[in-house]
């Protein structure tokens, strides 16, 4: 059985790493490279949020039975299959697991240009897989 309670503490928590996320938005790329706790702080909480989006996402396809997760990419295909997401979401919450896996695994080699790219073009989909998964509440 479905306990949303441990779906709902998840979700709180990436409202809360994106409105972090949301303030280190506003610097120029220049002004976040020059700033370890800035650029260090992004890739933390973007982190933090893919994460959390992940847990509660595995919560959702345990309980209700909806497949195997045998790597990440399967969670978002998961869904897909099931028609909670369209084809796109998909795509960029594949994408996104692919970029939490770089913040993770290869940190020396992450490029803050693109963390920078990510906080601009990204929060979105942040938003928008957080409204989704709390339609299973």
């Amino acid at each position: 059985m479905l306990r949303p309670e441990v779906v709902r503490r998840r979700l709180e928590k990436v409202g809360e790493y994106c409105a972090i996320l949301e303030r280190l938005r506003r610097y120029s790329l220049d002004q976040f490279r020059a700033d370890p706790e800035r650029y260090g702080s992004a890739e933390r909480f973007l982190q933090l949020a893919i994460e959390a989006l992940m847990d509660a996402a595995s919560h959702v396809i345990a309980e209700l039975e909806l497949g195997v997760v045998n790597a990440g990419r399967d969670i978002p295909r998961l869904f897909r299959s099931h028609g909670d997401i369209d084809q796109d979401l998909e795509q960029r919450w594949i994408r996104m697991i692919g970029f939490r896996n770089i913040l993770v695994h290869d940190y020396l080699e992450v490029d803050r240009a693109i963390v920078h790219d990510v906080l601009q073009r990204n929060l979105e989909d942040l938003r928008l897989l957080q409204k989704k998964l709390a339609e299973f509440l």
